[in-house]
């Protein structure tokens, strides 16, 4: 079978007899690759609504939804490594080839959805920092990928330098309006009990759904499973055993660095808005506009546009990736990126650019957290996937996943299912 994004693959040398730390800086990158899904301008819709709305009452789903995340996406490291098969080449060894279409037309949807997320994100912010207007900013984001995709061709930890340079900036102005916003730690920590009432009111569970299907990315499970063996491991079961470990290290660091700007994102909005009496507060220009003067500090509304700016510009590349990934793994078919890239951004420009002209510049939020929702309902068609695949030892060899692995693994697939059920049939009924 074809190698996963041949052009990068196995291109990253790792030092076999240099000390531990060196190991773990040559298998740093493919995380935070991953992670910048996870706090893409989708998560700040939802994040900000929930925090605005609800306080820290939601800032649990945001750490049971990391959590989930890590194990889903150190099963991606294994099977990468393992089987040495991204989750599209598996599924198209081991289903029929009808459920296979079926399979690659739902990813597709949710990469469409992933990057309707990315350009109105970036949209927003180039609206809010340089009054560019938001229709213009929409249409403009078809060409900034192309710049990106520019710099992957010089290599790929190029390309993992500049991402992990743009986390750090989101990071860094989260946390430094964290600090400005002044929150009420006592009630952070109640925030990250889980209440039952989550499931009983539908605008919580519509939300607590977007902060899901904004955290746990369908098609980054697909992604990771390919772009972890951009590393030369070395291929004695020992050397494939320590890539796991190391791997799933640089997996955890990064989603943790995730979960920190996603419940960074919910706090402020719960101490500067919702603390304010100000729970309308939905809307990421009204949040922009309004930061500054609540908090009383003029550089808070430039920290949070800079800081969308470089979260929409660090993902831009993961539908991409995750786009070649499973076209290639699905149906064998390969497009130069530069061909994949526009195709991806063309389809999701339309509902993006008609929501604007249709509705207005008001839509673009709801927009946001739609895609988000569109998103979760795709993840157990990756999820069971790629559970199953690591289950079976005819497939991983020693790296099957133990059974403890396995037995949280399925259990995070039901509880997605039925979560997603519960939205069917109790949130959307409220919208």
């Amino acid at each position: 079978m074809p190698q996963s994004l041949p052009e990068s693959f196995r291109s990253v040398e790792v030092p076999r007899q240099q000390p531990w730390w060196q190991r773990l800086l040559a298998f740093l990158g493919p995380g935070y690759l991953v992670s910048v899904g996870y706090m893409d301008p989708g998560n700040w819709a939802t994040d900000l609504a929930a925090g605005s709305q609800y306080g820290y009452r939601l800032l649990f789903v945001i750490g049971l939804s990391s959590l989930m995340a890590m194990v889903l996406q150190t099963l991606c490291v294994r099977l990468g490594l393992g089987a040495q098969l991204d989750l599209a080449q598996a599924c198209r060894r081991c289903y029929p080839q009808r459920l296979n279409w079926l399979l690659w037309l739902l990813c597709e949807l949710a990469i469409i959805a992933c990057d309707l997320a990315e350009l109105l994100g970036t949209a927003i912010a180039l609206q809010l920092l340089l009054g560019l207007p938001l229709l213009a900013g929409i249409l403009l984001t078809a060409l900034d990928s192309l710049l990106l995709l520019a710099l992957q061709e010089r290599g790929f930890r190029r390309l993992e330098a500049l991402v992990i340079g743009l986390v750090a900036l989101v990071g860094s102005a989260l946390l430094v309006n964290v600090v400005l916003a002044q929150p009420d730690w006592g009630a952070v920590a109640a925030g990250l009990r889980p209440e039952p009432q989550v499931l009983r009111d539908p605008q919580q569970l519509y939300l607590a759904m977007g902060i899901l299907g904004a955290t746990v990315m369908p098609h980054n499970l697909y992604l990771h499973s390919a772009i972890v063996q951009t590393r030369d491991w070395g291929h004695s079961d020992r050397e494939r055993r320590e890539a796991v470990r190391w791997a799933s290290l640089d997996t955890v660091m990064a989603l943790g660095l995730a979960m920190f700007v996603n419940g960074a994102i919910l706090i402020v909005a719960a101490a500067s808005f919702h603390a304010a009496g100000r729970h309308d507060v939905v809307d990421l220009a009204q949040a922009y506009h309004l930061l500054s003067p609540m908090l009383g500090a003029p550089i808070a509304s430039t920290l949070f546009g800079l800081a969308l700016l470089a979260a929409g510009q660090s993902s831009t590349l993961t539908a991409t990736l995750a786009g070649q990934v499973v076209m290639e793994g699905f149906l064998n078919l390969r497009l130069p990126p530069w061909q994949r890239r526009l195709l991806t951004r063309t389809l999701a420009i339309a509902p993006a650019a008609a929501g604007v002209i249709l509705f207005g510049e008001s839509s673009s939020t709801q927009l946001l957290i739609l895609s988000q929702v569109v998103l979760s309902l795709q993840l157990p068609f990756a999820v069971i996937p790629l559970v199953q695949f690591t289950g079976r030892r005819s497939l991983m060899g020693d790296l099957t996943s133990p059974r403890w692995l396995q037995g949280m693994a399925w259990a995070i697939a039901a509880i997605l299912v039925w979560l997603n059920l519960t939205l069917l049939v109790r949130g959307l009924g409220a919208h």
